[in-house]
Order: C-alpha cells, then sequence, then structure tokens
C-alpha cells in the first residue's frame, strides 16, 4: 500500500479494551471478519462505533438451556417447589404445545439473550409421545429465524424416560435425521438408568453426535449414575464429546472426593455444567435451616482440568420461576454462591459462559485477526470487572452485522438542561 492510499473496511470499532485494563485499540473489520487489531488505524470505513472503552470479546456462549418450556409459569402450579413436581407438572403443559406457542415463547427468551450479549447457545428440546414433533418444529424455525444473531444447536431430549417408553427412542431417532445436532438423556427418571445411557450413546454412535446428560440432580453423595457415563464415554470412545448437567451432588462430597472425580471427568474428556438459578431453587427443600445451596463446585472440577461452565438452564417455568436469559448475571450468581473472590477465580467465571462453554459446543472463541467478527461490548473495563458489577450489555455484532444495540446509560442531571451529564 503506498502513501497515499487509504486502508477501507466495512466496520471500525474504536477505543475498546481486549484485556482487563489493557490498551484501548480499534477492531477493523471486512467480509465479516477481524481484518486488524490495533491503536488507532488510520483508515475509512462504512461503518464506525466508538467504544467509549468499553471491553470487547467474543460474546457469551450459553451451553444449556430449555427454550421449549419457558415461560409456562401460567399455566403450573408450584405447591412444593421440588424437581418430581417441576418434571410433573412440565409433562402436563406440553401435552398442549403447539408449535406457533412454543415459537412464540422461544423466541421471547432468544431475543433477551441476545439483547444480554449470547452469541451462540445449545438448547434442549424434549421430544416424546406428549410432545410430538411440535416443539422441535419450532425450535428449528427458530434456529434459523434468529441465526443473523446467534448460532443454535438443538439437542434432541429424553426427560422421562426411555426403557419406560420405547417410542420416544424412535422419535429421538427421527429427529437426529431431520436437524437435531445431538441427543440428551435423563437417567434419573429412567427406571433403569444404566440402560437409558446405553441408549443415549447407541443413538449417538448411529447418528455420530454428541452427547448431553441431566445427571445426578440430588444431595444424596451416595447415589450417582456418573461412573455408568464415565465407562460408556470411553467404551465408545466419545472423549470430548460428552457433557453433563447439574450433577448437584457433588454438592454434598468432600474436596479429596471431589478432586478424585475431576481427574476421571477430566481423563474421560466430559465436560460439566452447572445451572445455579435452578439448583438454588429445586435443591434442599426438605431443610428447615442452614438449607444447602446444592450447586457444583465447578471451579474445583476446573483445577483438575475439566471443562466447565455456567448456564441459563430453564426461564420462567416449574424449574426455575424466574430468569431472563442473563449469562452474566448468571456468573454473578455462581460467583456469589461459590464464595469466590480472588482475581484468577472471577476471571475464569467469566470463561465458564464464554470460551469453556465455546469448547464445550467445539467452537473456537476469541477476537484475533481472521477470526470471525462477532463482537460484543460490555460496560465494564475487562472481564473481572463485568462478573464482579454485573457489567451492563452495550451492542453486539456477528460476522461484522450489528445485531443490536442496548445503548448507553446516560444520567440527566437537573443543572444540564436536559443534556446527559
Amino acid at each position: 500500500m503506498t502513501a497515499e492510499e487509504t486502508e477501507r473496511f466495512d466496520l471500525v470499532i474504536r477505543n475498546v479494551r481486549t484485556e482487563d485494563d489493557g490498551p484501548l485499540i480499534d477492531i477493523a473489520v471486512s467480509g465479516g471478519r477481524i481484518r486488524r487489531m490495533a491503536r488507532s488505524i488510520r483508515c475509512e470505513a462504512v461503518e464506525t462505533h466508538d467504544g467509549e472503552g468499553a471491553f470487547a470479546f467474543a460474546g457469551f456462549v450459553d451451553s444449556h438451556i430449555h427454550l421449549d418450556k419457558a415461560c409456562i409459569l401460567d399455566r403450573c402450579t408450584i405447591c412444593e417447589g421440588t424437581l418430581p413436581e417441576a418434571v410433573l407438572q412440565t409433562a402436563y403443559a406440553k401435552a398442549g404445545f403447539e408449535t406457533e406457542d412454543v415459537y412464540a415463547r422461544a423466541a421471547r427468551v432468544v431475543e433477551k439473550a441476545i439483547s444480554h450479549g449470547t452469541v451462540r447457545m445449545r438448547t434442549f428440546v424434549e421430544i416424546d409421545p406428549r410432545a410430538g414433533f411440535r416443539s422441535f418444529e419450532a425450535i428449528k424455525r427458530i434456529k434459523a429465524d434468529y441465526a443473523f444473531a446467534i448460532d443454535i444447536e438443538i439437542c434432541a431430549f429424553a426427560q422421562e424416560g426411555l426403557t419406560n417408553e420405547p417410542a420416544t427412542v424412535q422419535m429421538l431417532d427421527a429427529a437426529l435425521t431431520d436437524g437435531a445436532d445431538l441427543i440428551g438423556g435423563c437417567p434419573y427418571t429412567d427406571p433403569d438408568p444404566e440402560r437409558h445411557i446405553e441408549m443415549i450413546f447407541e443413538l449417538a454412535v448411529k447418528h455420530d453426535v454428541a452427547v448431553d446428560f441431566h445427571l445426578d440432580f440430588d444431595l444424596d453423595p451416595r447415589h450417582t449414575d456418573l461412573p455408568e457415563v464415565v465407562e460408556a464415554t470411553l467404551r465408545h470412545g466419545w472423549q470430548g464429546r460428552v457433557s453433563i448437567g447439574h450433577v448437584t451432588n457433588l454438592s454434598a462430597m468432600a474436596p479429596t472426593k471431589i478432586e478424585a472425580i475431576a481427574g476421571r471427568l477430566a481423563r474421560a474428556g466430559i465436560a460439566l455444567t452447572v445451572l445455579p438459578a435452578t439448583d438454588l431453587f429445586l435443591n434442599g427443600r426438605g431443610r428447615d435451616k442452614l438449607v444447602p445451596r446444592g450447586v457444583a463446585p465447578a471451579h474445583l472440577l476446573a483445577r483438575q482440568g475439566v471443562v466447565t461452565s455456567i448456564a441459563t438452564n430453564n426461564v420462567m417455568n416449574p424449574f426455575t420461576p424466574f430468569g431472563d436469559a442473563s449469562l452474566i448475571r448468571m456468573a454473578n450468581l455462581f460467583a456469589n454462591v461459590a464464595q469466590l473472590s480472588r482475581d484468577p477465580d472471577i476471571a475464569h467465571v467469566f470463561d465458564m459462559i464464554a470460551a469453556n462453554p465455546a469448547r464445550q459446543l467445539g467452537r473456537t472463541h476469541g477476537l484475533v485477526e481472521g477470526a470471525p467478527a462477532t463482537v460484543v461490548l460490555l460496560d465494564a473495563d475487562g472481564a473481572k470487572t463485568a462478573v464482579r458489577e454485573v457489567a451492563r450489555v452495550l451492542a453486539g455484532w456477528k460476522d461484522g452485522v450489528r445485531s443490536f444495540d442496548n445503548g448507553r446509560t446516560r444520567i440527566f442531571r437537573p443543572d444540564t438542561k436536559g443534556k446527559p451529564a
């Protein structure tokens, strides 16, 4: 390039930080990819955005959410606040789900997730004789319609067992040939958990897809289906392709036992997702004092090499009667519950809603030259501050195209005559 020539880009995001308390840099984008990252890039651009010192990163990743059964509180009754009640109430409700209804509720949550900076998610979709394929068809449409802002992968999920309902196996098999990206199981709702686990792996092997289990959702350290999942993972050669969610009984174990379990998970390449909002709400209902938290200590497992993530799970239903699909809020909640304070621990908590779940889903993640220009801005000077303050999400681009803009907070003081201070 000669001295007379000027670089031209589709987009330049100026004055952002990409590391904690790092220098202000510009991010230049062309053709949907990051072309340059440097200070004060001199160029022309079709679009320019001033980040005003915001923290820029590659966006949040939600590794575990249920879009199909979100926002159904008006159809359910919560009396006990327990897991069995939530499963039963949702089973009744989903029998009446219609495709357009599921689509509308899922769209509501997806749009919240986008505005909160989520750029990728894995959603479970229940497929069985009660739900039929109605929810599945709705979520496939959601995946296509919102691809401009978020990448969604669909996990065909057996919530209520397999050995007790053979028709579900055939339906899951059909879904995996018609758009589902992976298979999910729930051994603790099946009369034969070990056989349930093997049936899920059989479907995974047949269709060459990843596996994600809801597992050990109780506070009894003596009961676990985890050894069978580890053994099946190794037997089928599925290392790096298996995830487990909840595993709340880990919260009732001594650190030495957790360390041993973490070693087995790391060697098997099994990732762990914790769901703080749901696990806090449903666990410990039988206690009248010193109620246990019931959240797996993911930070302890991570120290042994386990890939760990924090995710949303449910929104506004009997499993979690609140929520807004904000992963930064969920990260802050986990840090509080796990009593974390040191900078390295808080930095890792941020990784558990960004780089770690991306790795869990088999995706690269990060802002580097040549990478897709998927960028989210936070009102913070870095990842640690974002977690500590539940930083406001400002704006985002997917592949170089703006997908949302929440705007900056402006304070109007009385002495500024209506102008922001």
